[in-house]
């Protein structure tokens, strides 16, 4: 044994060589100790509690990552044993153990993320922008921090030294920077949601939000490919968020259907029977004949001539047919605006509007619904001696064309 002491007496550096050899085993067999028994333990301890915060803590290795701690630990309690690399193992130990600490501290704040998130505050107030900029400014300090421990100077001093720099940076961290202002002005103004359906078409974007960080906002198309908009760029361009109408309960129909202009017409006592046999209008067609006729009595109309006096027409029947139709039909919203319109004549026909609103906001059920509501309207239009425009196809010619050489030049039903 003293034998080996002189040896090691004579050689420093072998001496040195073999404690550095003797703490990183130990450190190794220290860090396997704490994962294999300490966090074991914690985990067992995690799984037998009813709580939900701590089981987000494990799956995001919070506890895990202060393992590391153990072999830095060791080695910066054994430095006084190793008197020409003591110093240098001394300063890299305490950085090491900045950074450890800040790999904690920035998965916590990751957990602690996942916890709010999980919230029902947290669905409508995401917070990931705040949370990238806090781990940020962590692993900044760190870094700032663990270079001035290593260097022996203060943190003041080297930050001194950035001065200079501070346009440089401005100019690295300038969408850093944006994206962190837009995030609080989102959030404050409460603008876009994990979750919204949202359309941008400058950045060919319609869809729903799936992740809204510090610099990108993720939005899943219809298409099911995915958009990345810069977060700044939800303040600076305009967009539309479809939050509104899921929230009201309500989605719009705002759809016009064309009518031949030249079908339109008075109706004649025979019109008027047909159309107060329809169950909806029958109140209606019966009080406005009444009160057409006392206003013709009234004012002494000359009925020789149907434009004189008040008269009803098929289009007024038919608008009042369709508005006592959306009154009734169990899908609409009655709370929201319903009302059937003209808009301005075209060359393709008057266009008469509906515009209402569906009691189930779900896309597919929505179609489902304003199909079924326009198969009714279209096939009611000839009911009420109407006709709906279209454009002439190849087989309206053909069949034109096949009426004149028959002698036969009526219009083609």
């Amino acid at each position: 044994m003293s034998d080996l002491l002189g040896i090691l007496a004579e050689r420093p550096f072998l001496a040195e060589a073999l404690t550095l050899v003797g703490l990183l085993l130990v450190s190794i067999i220290g860090h396997l100790l704490v994962r294999r028994y300490v966090i074991s333990f914690l985990h067992k301890m995690v799984v037998q509690t009813r709580i939900t915060w701590d089981d987000i803590c494990v799956e995001h290795g919070v506890f895990n990552s202060l393992t590391p701690l153990v072999p830095a630990i060791i080695f910066n309690l054994g430095t006084p044993w190793l008197p020409v690399t003591g110093p240098v193992v001394e300063k890299l130990t305490a950085a090491w153990m900045i950074l450890i600490i800040a790999g904690f501290l920035g998965r916590l704040a990751t957990a602690l993320f996942a916890i709010y998130g999980a919230s029902e505050w947290g669905s409508r107030r995401p917070i990931k922008g705040y949370l990238e900029t806090v781990k940020l400014v962590i692993y900044l300090a760190a870094g700032v921090v663990a270079i001035s421990l290593f260097l022996g100077v203060s943190p003041l001093v080297l930050l001194s030294g950035l001065g200079a720099l501070t346009a440089v940076l401005m100019l690295i961290f300038q969408d850093t920077i944006l994206s962190f202002v837009a995030g609080i002005r989102i959030i404050n103004n409460d603008l876009v949601r994990v979750g919204d359906w949202i359309e941008m078409p400058k950045f060919e974007a319609d869809g729903f939000v799936i992740e809204a960080g510090l610099h990108t906002v993720k939005v899943q198309n219809w298409d099911k490919t995915i958009s990345h908009i810069p977060t700044h760029r939800l303040v600076e361009d305009p967009f539309r968020n479809w939050r509104g109408m899921a929230e009201s309960g309500g989605r719009r129909i705002k759809r016009a259907i064309m009518i031949d202009q030249s079908s339109i017409r008075f109706c004649d006592e025979e019109m008027l029977d047909r159309y107060e046999r329809i169950q909806l209008i029958r109140d209606y067609v019966r009080s406005r004949r009444r009160e057409i006729a006392e206003y013709n009595q009234a004012y002494q109309v000359d009925p020789s001539h149907i434009v004189n006096g008040r008269r009803m027409t098929n289009l007024g029947t038919f608008r009042a047919y369709v508005t006592a139709y959306l009154r009734n039909h169990p899908r609409i919203r009655q709370d929201m605006m319903l009302l059937v319109r003209h808009l301005q004549p075209t060359a393709e026909g008057l266009p008469i509007e509906i515009y209402c609103f569906v009691n189930d906001t779900a896309w597919v059920n929505y179609e489902g619904v304003q199909a079924d509501i326009f198969d009714h309207i279209l096939a009611a239009v000839p009911h009420f001696d109407l006709r709906v425009f279209q454009s002439p196809s190849g087989y309206d010619l053909q069949t034109l064309g096949a009426n004149r050489v028959n002698g036969a030049m009526r219009p083609v039903d």
